[in-house]
């Protein structure tokens, strides 16, 4: 390091937690109700947005009625650490050693939510999920608390039979308990109808009350939802698998608890013309799938993470013709869609948590930011505007725009909240988020040390990889160097990496670091570091096969499977070394390394190994980890 400047204190406060309030108003509290001896599903629509309309009749109350619940337990699921905190416990419990009677009882337990209700409000809150009347059918999104769920039930035209002309347009229902909790009496032997609307249905008598909201909404939460709602844009494996798979995997999730310190991952094994196969850590358990044969021309292992998130789905799951998976790659979000009939529901997973954040600003780099060319976004959504859903081909059609401008425009759309994807129907959707987005460059970083991060990006040179070291069995370590022209300033940020992209390890020669260790979170130089190996790694996975001359640093991993066993082999080439470690996945892998007079002759055994492993018919197993 060199310079002399002190950094102020105010470099390692924590960042502010922005939010954006959010007003809604509904004409009554949704539910089911019963109107002339119907049932009638009543969803009062916001009535600060455009009107939309739709009454129709459900053909299977049944199926919509496991879709709801599966619905609901993506809005009111929360998979984050949550540390222990008894003090909220301990204040009960002494209101209820207090009191004598049931009725103190009554009125300590409705204390201690009181208490709750003032100390930790999120607790109560559900963030109303959104309802979109097409032409095609009828669409709800949701988007789940902790950030790491987005769902969206699609119901076609042929589950319902309409009356009257529906107006087509988004707004925002009122998903709560009680709501839940109504939905539950829908029976297939009673006849259902839905209806939608800022009037909806008036069933008793006189005006009903106008049922007011005010949401203050995280701007991260926003920000996930625009992220994994535009992840769905980006190039996906589809892979399609049976229902009977997805409950061999949940079945076998749920009689069998994680083990402390073990492999947590799904991993998806893919051979061109065969079934793909997924197996289950730490168990090493293989599930054939029944599905169809994978169509694609490169033989590869992906590994997904978040896997008990899949139980939400668990009650749709009966209802199902088959099941799609849309991958991104190992540790990136995936989107799993089930076909119910006229029903589907697609459960889009983040591939990575809130503790995980070198994986989500890696992600980033995939995604546009608003500082991009917008100049095509204007007319792609003006020619979406009239029909409200078409393919990218016909947009580009209608546009006269090239399909790749197009496609590029589409997909800041999706992250601007203007328009969704729809991966079961291959279209997009014109479906504004909120009625007035909030200030979307608050959207752009999760923070001002993201921002900084990014801007040290664009500074040739200024942030490097100097060594990456796969350790087997820990991860890969990375030490790097950031130059800092403001500071004048030399940082040394280093970086250890689990399989799953989470940190075991982050130091760095900064004041925020050294004085707060990671409590405030990753100083600017660490995210810096992470987003600048992500781009490495993806100019090497580029360049693969395309010229190897070039080429001084890399690991590949292969595995090939021999019944229950698998056998794992990792290369990696550094410099004029190269090292080897091969054996049964679960056992201490031996190890060899070798020592090369030149790069050139490195390099050649290198690649004679990797050429030697795949006539072998072992698979690529390098972004998935070993």
């Amino acid at each position: 390091m060199s310079g002399n400047t002190p950094e102020t204190p105010a470099a390692v406060e924590p960042p502010k937690v922005e939010r954006s309030a959010v007003d809604l108003a509904y004409g009554g509290d949704s539910g089911l109700k019963t109107q002339d001896g119907d049932t009638v599903l009543a969803l009062f629509g916001d009535l600060k947005r455009a009107p939309v309309q739709l009454n129709a009749r459900v053909k299977d109350p049944v199926r919509l009625r496991e879709a709801l619940a599966a619905l609901y337990e993506v809005v009111s699921s929360d998979f984050s650490y949550q540390p222990k905190d008894r003090t909220a416990w301990l204040a009960f419990q002494r209101m209820r050693q207090q009191s004598g009677t049931a009725a103190n009882s009554a009125a300590a337990r409705k204390a201690y939510f009181d208490w709750l209700l003032r100390n930790d409000p999120l607790a109560f809150i559900l963030l109303d999920p959104l309802v979109s009347v097409f032409p095609d059918e009828l669409s709800f999104e949701v988007f789940s608390k902790d950030e790491g769920s987005y769902a969206r039930l699609s119901i076609q035209r042929e589950a319902l039979e309409i009356e009257g002309e529906p107006v087509c347009g988004t707004t925002h229902i009122d998903f709560s308990q009680a709501l839940h909790d109504s939905v539950q009496r829908m029976r297939s032997y009673r006849p259902t109808r839905i209806s939608v609307g800022q009037e909806a249905v008036r069933v008793t008598a006189g005006e009903a009350s106008t049922l007011e909201k005010r949401i203050s909404v995280p701007d991260s939460w926003l920000r996930g939802f625009l992220q994994v709602q535009s992840a769905a844009s980006l190039p996906t494996t589809k892979v399609t698998i049976a229902p009977l798979d997805l409950y061999n995997v949940l079945r076998h999730l749920r009689l069998n608890a994680d083990q402390k310190n073990k492999g947590r991952g799904l991993r998806v094994e893919l051979v061109p013309g065969e079934a793909p196969r997924l197996v289950l850590e730490p168990w090493e358990l293989v599930l054939p799938s029944h599905g169809a044969a994978y169509t694609g021309r490169r033989a590869e292992v992906l590994r997904l993470w978040g896997r008990r998130r899949l139980m939400m789905m668990r009650r749709l799951l009966p209802f199902s013709d088959s099941v799609e998976l849309h991958l991104l790659g190992s540790g990136l979000p995936s989107f799993w869609v089930l076909r119910a009939g006229p029903i589907t529901f697609t459960l889009g997973l983040s591939g990575f948590t809130s503790a995980a954040w070198s994986q989500s600003v890696s992600f980033d780099l995939l995604l546009p930011r608003a500082g991009r060319d917008d100049s095509d976004l204007p007319a792609v959504l003006k020619a979406l505007a009239g029909p409200r859903v078409a393919s990218a081909e016909a947009l580009a059609t209608t546009t006269g725009l090239p399909l790749a401008r197009v496609l590029s425009a589409l997909q800041l759309a999706t992250q601007l909240g203007q328009v969704m994807i729809d991966l079961a129907g291959g279209v997009y959707r014109l479906r504004p988020v909120l009625a007035e987005l909030p200030d979307l460059t608050r959207l752009e970083y999760r923070n001002d040390r993201e921002r900084a991060a990014f801007d040290l990006l664009n500074v040739k040179g200024a942030v490097k990889v100097i060594k990456e070291n796969h350790i087997h069995g820990e991860g890969l370590e990375l030490i790097g160097k950031v130059v800092v022209e403001a500071d004048k300033r030399e940082y040394r940020p280093e970086l250890l990496l689990m399989d799953d992209g989470r940190v075991r390890k982050a130091t760095c020669t900064c004041a925020q670091v050294r004085q707060h260790g990671l409590k405030e979170g990753p100083c600017a130089h660490l995210i810096a570091l992470r987003l600048q190996q992500a781009r490495v790694e993806a100019e090497r996975l580029a360049n693969r096969g395309k010229s190897r001359d070039t080429i001084t640093v890399e690991t590949r991993t292969y595995v090939k499977r021999k019944g229950a066993a698998e056998e794992v082999y990792q290369l990696t080439l550094d410099l004029r070394k190269l090292r080897v470690r091969w054996g049964s996945r679960g056992e201490s892998l031996r190890a060899q390394n070798l020592v090369f007079n030149t790069e050139a002759e490195a390099r050649a055994a290198y690649f004679g190994r990797v050429d030697t492993l795949e006539a072998r018919g072992f698979l690529d197993a390098t972004a998935g980890g070993a």
